[in-house]
This record gives structure tokens, sequence and C-alpha cells, in this order.
């Protein structure tokens, strides 16, 4: 570990103060984010998108369970393979300890995957996690809302994943959209976010951005693996996520 300059008490809080400074700037500035992504304007759901649960068939306005608000992670399983991805994996990891919290506050969280719901299942079991996930089956939802691909579009190069905005292709990839339900049912498009979009829900980037060495990694989420495979599976042999676009 590289050690930087070292300095007295009286340097470090000068140079502390200064960095406070411009933290504080960026917070004020992501307040000013927040708050024009809670302005954007809203898309109705037309589409009757049908999901497989563990309690039977649910509509996309079933998963809201009750509340108004309903936030959907697009985790990458695939029908079929037995990969699970570890950058998805390390975001469900923070899930349901804080799911008490945003529920009380009006909402509702469910991962959704192309798999079926016995694979899902299977990997929920192996994984100890408690929240609601989801099989869209067949169904449109991961194509429609930019997380599914056909091998077609693949092999043609750029899918147009984050709206476009990351030249990144493959059948499946990561993102999380929110969704709001008025008093009369109808449910409402309201945000979408993809690639590194997704950091701002892994609670623990924030904690190692904090310390001198940050993330440790050579490229983005090269150390990470699932959380029952850090004592079996050497740092070295991490694959990371392979989601290195911005």
């Amino acid at each position: 570990m590289r050690t930087n300059a070292i300095v007295s008490r009286d340097e470090w809080l000068a140079a502390r103060k200064a960095l406070l400074a411009k933290e504080k700037e960026m917070t004020r500035a992501l307040d000013r984010l927040r708050a024009e992504r809670r302005a954007l304007p809203w898309v109705k759901v037309e589409k009757r998108y049908v999901f497989d649960t563990p309690a039977g068939s649910a509509t996309l306005a079933d998963l809201f369970d009750g509340r108004s608000q309903l936030a959907v992670y697009h985790f990458m399983l695939a029908p079929g393979s037995e990969h699970i991805c570890d950058g998805c994996a390390f975001l469900a990891d923070h899930v349901d300890a804080a799911r008490m919290h945003f529920e009380h506050a009006d909402l509702s969280f469910a991962a959704v995957s192309r798999a079926p719901l016995a694979q899902i299942e299977r990997v929920k079991a192996r994984m100890g996690w408690r929240f609601r996930w989801a099989s869209s089956g067949g169904g449109d939802f991961h194509r429609d809302f930019g997380v599914s691909f056909t091998p077609e579009q693949v092999a043609g190069g750029d899918v147009g994943y984050n709206h476009g905005t990351s030249p990144y292709a493959a059948e499946d990839l990561h993102g999380a959209s929110v969704f709001a339900k008025a008093e009369n049912g109808d449910v409402f498009h309201t945000y979408s976010t993809y690639a590194r979009g997704a950091e701002l829900l892994s609670g623990a980037f924030n904690w190692l951005d904090l310390a001198p060495k940050g993330r440790n990694e050579a490229r983005i989420m090269d150390w990470v693996r699932l959380h029952d495979e850090y004592d079996a599976v050497p740092r070295e042999a991490a694959a990371g996520c392979g989601c290195d676009n911005t």
C-alpha cells in the first residue's frame, strides 16, 4: 500500500477543509440533480406485463404490493444458464436490510429476470435473499425496458444500451426501473438507470470510496464475486461484472 504525504495535524485539517468545501458543493449539486430526476415526465404503461412468482401469476401493478411506488431491478439471469452475475448479486446483497426502510416510505421492490422461476428460486435459496424476485418468462418486459437483446442485435454490436450511450452488447444486461401507480390503478414508468448508474444503489462502494485504496481494482468490480465465494476463489481469479462502461 502506497503512503501519501505525511503532514502535521494542522496541515491535514487545512487540506481536509478544502476538500470538504468541494464535497459540500457536490452534495448541493446532487440535491439539484435528484430534484430534476423527480421532476422527469412520466410514461403510462399501456402493455399488460405478467410475471411468474412463487404466489402465482402477477401483473406489474401487483408487484406494487399495496404501495404507490415500485423499484424493479433487472437482474441478469438468463434461462438455462448457470452463470450468476456477480455485479447483480453484489447489488442484491444490499436490498434486504434496506427494504424495511424504503418500504415504510412507500416504495416496493422486486427483482425480475428472464430465467424461469425454478431457476430463480435456486439462486435465491443459495444466496439467502428474501426480496421478491419474479420471472418475466417469455414476455417483453426486459426487451421493452432496454436490458434484453436478441442474438442478432448482439452480433450487430452496439444494441443501444443505456439509452444509446453505452456501446456494450450482450443478450442480458442490468438496470433498474422505477414505476408509480395512480389511485385509479394506472401505472407509469418514471425512471430507468443502467450501467454505472446503478452504483448509487450499492452502499459498499461508498464505504470503499472513503478509504485510501478506494475500490482497489484494475477494472470495474474485478474484485467482486458472489458472497459465498470470497473464501473459495482467489482474488486474482475474480472476473468482475464485465460492465466496464459509464
